[in-house]
């Protein structure tokens, strides 16, 4: 009971302080426009400086968040352009993915429109590529439409899981073609017999309990290599998880292995020498981090995981790259369970030095993860879910509630992006697009 209430008092202080800080940097920026001004009257200055590009590879959370601090804080006739790289047409909300492979009705409700988000920055500031990257230097990014970008700052935000599947992420650009892989999945899903799921993290658990609970004559194996399910998260998340899947009638296999296939046969083989009946097999194992482009750049600062390891101010651990910095997936911050919170507070720190970079001082701001950010709300059915706070020192807090929306967050996810739900807006990101390069093909291993 004690540690349950300092974890309650804890957190109030993590709230508290996370708004002073926001009032803090507020003022902050506030102050830095009231200089130039002062400055901007005081001096005359007939030369236009040269441009000088800000470039963000990847616009899911993290990238997205940076490119919009950044633009925001440019100031008039500053030398300096944000310039985004990103495949895909729309912002693929990810969280809802699981839970649209097996509802219908609702696929278009994943694809949030690009450019609403961006309302406040100013125009002129921030060009929007539709593209990809071939290959990074220590001064340009080479894009596969042929042209070279050269950037004075870098942000790597290319995220993980680019060559995954549903319903861990959608792999193609085009939301035409992302809903039509949901639909496609939701009959085979309902069309199963036998749906095996592989991976117990929360990608796993909770398209296996939908699926069990919108489909209850259905036989669901969930299949996972560790002990637990949901193994990154403490004891209480895993038991109520295992909970929720046995009293719905998942049956669960922890400690072993998918090693193969036989679809003519209609069943999988585990490692232990296990066949299990399969109509249809959906794998939701981890994702790996897109770091190839920088695997090339600098193959010293990847880790076994693949990785990038990055300094606390989110800079490439590589003393020789001062000017690259990375946020989100790809990055190498040892925080427990990265999320959209954690991406977006590095995203914040990244685009925060950067800021200070572009007036000509050193990265002074650091991230250090906080245990708050890993809050994760996962569902157990379609209108049961629980949501999980723990701290580093393994004390967990769970709050099970009723989900009265079958379609979870989405509309709260379009509010945040600036967008209306559910209304697809597409015009307002043409005013960010180059008319030569909207059409450009489309950055290696952006998600």
């Amino acid at each position: 009971m004690f540690e349950t209430t300092w974890l309650v008092i804890r957190a109030m202080g993590n709230i508290a302080t996370f708004i002073g800080s926001l009032i803090s940097r507020s003022v902050w920026l506030r102050m830095r426009r009231v200089r130039h001004q002062l400055i901007s009257h005081s001096s005359h200055k007939d030369i236009e400086p040269k441009q000088s590009n800000i470039v963000v590879l990847g616009a899911s959370m993290a990238g997205y968040h940076a490119a919009k601090t950044i633009a925001e804080s440019i100031l008039p006739n500053s030398p300096y352009h944000v310039v985004v790289v990103e495949p895909h047409d729309h912002f693929h909300f990810t969280w809802v993915l699981p839970r649209f492979c097996v509802v219908e009705g609702h696929e278009d409700k994943a694809f949030i429109p690009y450019g609403p988000y961006l309302a406040g920055v100013p125009d002129g500031v921030l060009r929007w590529i539709q593209g990809r990257a071939l290959r990074i230097t220590k001064s340009s990014v080479l894009l596969s439409s042929g042209e070279e970008v050269p950037y004075a700052f870098l942000v790597v935000a290319t995220g993980a899981g680019a060559t995954d599947a549903l319903p861990s992420r959608v792999d193609t650009d085009d939301k035409t073609e992302g809903v039509a892989k949901l639909k496609d999945i939701q009959i085979r899903i309902k069309e199963a017999r036998n749906l095996v799921v592989v991976g117990g993290g929360a990608a796993g658990v909770e398209l296996a309990t939908d699926a069990k609970s919108h489909y209850p004559e259905k036989t669901v194996v969930l299949v996972h290599s560790r002990d637990n399910v949901m193994h990154r998260f403490g004891p209480k998340l895993q038991n109520t998880a295992m909970d929720g899947l046995r009293d719905l009638g998942v049956k669960v296999i922890t400690g072993d292995r998918l090693i193969g296939e036989d679809k003519e046969g209609g069943v999988v083989v585990l490692r232990s020498g296990k066949e299990i009946e399969c109509d249809f097999l959906v794998n939701c194992a981890g994702q790996k981090p897109n770091s190839t482009l920088i695997a090339e750049l600098s193959p010293k600062t990847i880790t076994a995981t693949g990785h990038v390891l990055v300094k606390p101010t989110m800079q490439i651990d590589d003393d020789s790259l001062p000017n690259v910095y990375l946020c989100g997936d790809i990055a190498e911050t040892n925080t427990p369970n990265p999320n959209s919170r954690t991406a977006r507070a590095q995203a914040t720190i990244a685009a925060d030095n950067i800021i200070l970079g572009m007036d000509g001082h050193g990265p002074t701001y650091k991230y250090k993860p906080q245990w708050l950010e890993g809050l994760i709300k996962l569902t157990l059915a379609l209108e049961k879910s629980v949501t999980h706070v723990g701290d580093f020192s393994g004390t967990e807090l769970l709050f099970p509630a009723r989900e009265k929306d079958v379609a979870l967050m989405s509309a709260g996810a379009w509010k945040h992006m600036g967008g209306t739900p559910f209304q697809d807006d597409t015009e307002t990101l043409l005013r960010f697009m180059s008319p030569t390069r909207a059409g450009a093909s489309s950055l290696s291993e952006v998600p």
